[in-house]
């Protein structure tokens, strides 16, 4: 699983070489929102020469336009999944998917249209995840910053994607690059309503989104003494000295934060 996906504008050279070693989980590079009209041609190019040594996601120009289709057709043949801005409807989604089958897909909801209709856009047979895309979609709702104006749209994309069978969503970039806090506040509440992982724009904020997206040391020794001690009582439900009530629910809980600290370790 994977807590970070780090951005790179596709017609950078000198960012694209290095975003690579920044240490994020997974790479975007993108053609979409990062490029100059103008550099569009150059980002394929650089894009493509790139993937043909080293996995990552390409976010695409929005789906159903011209610019796509250029990307798709240079890039989607050696890129490791294609990232889909602004997906509105299944239309979108298929648009892609028929152009590059069988190639996963991280469709990016950032409307209220996107937002309802999530559920059927998460069932797409090639659709691996969503990904929130929270400043347009404060902007299409006419939202202020905060946290709490996304929170249904959050925990909608969550109950979409479960529904779904797919990977959890992914949260959003937070812009404010010199706010640590607020970043790893941002993080903690997107994992608490069932997040994992975060779009970032810059490396100095893979440390913050690692520490809120991996188990804490805390919530690892209460998970083995869970399993430890549900495994001593045979899978029977029982009390801990702590006075916590322990079933089979909390101990897959517990087994699940183990199983993701051994893929991170």
């Amino acid at each position: 699983m994977e807590r970070s996906y780090l951005f790179a504008p596709g017609h950078n050279e000198k960012l694209v070489s290095r975003v690579f070693d920044a240490g994020a989980d997974a790479v975007v590079l993108d053609l979409e929102d990062a490029v100059p009209p103008d550099c569009k041609s150059a980002a394929r190019t650089n894009v493509a020469a790139v993937l043909a040594d080293r996995p990552a996601w390409v976010r695409i120009n929005a789906a159903g336009t011209e610019p796509a289709r250029a990307d798709l057709a240079a890039v989607a043949a050696v890129a490791r999944g294609i990232r889909i801005p602004k997906v509105e409807s299944v239309e979108d989604v298929r648009w892609v998917a028929d152009q590059v089958p069988g190639t996963p897909l991280i469709c990016a909801i950032e409307s209220a249209k996107g937002v309802a209709n999530a559920i059927t856009i998460a069932a797409e047979p090639t659709v691996a995840h969503l990904a929130l895309g929270g400043i347009d979609l404060q902007k299409d709702l006419g939202t202020d910053n905060g946290d709490t104006a996304l929170h249904y749209a959050r925990s909608h994309l969550v109950i979409a994607s479960r529904a779904a069978g797919i990977e959890p969503p992914i949260d959003s970039v937070y812009p404010h690059l010199d706010d640590t806090d607020g970043l790893r506040r941002q993080a903690r509440a997107s994992r608490s309503l069932g997040f994992f992982g975060k779009s970032a724009i810059h490396p100095s904020q893979l440390p913050a989104i690692h520490a809120e997206f991996g188990p804490r040391e805390g919530e690892l020794r209460w998970a083995r003494e869970v399993v430890e001690a549900f495994d001593r009582a045979g899978g029977a439900a029982l009390r801990l000295p702590s006075g916590e009530f322990v079933d089979l629910p909390v101990a897959e809980r517990a087994r699940s934060i183990l199983r993701l600290a051994e893929a991170l370790s």
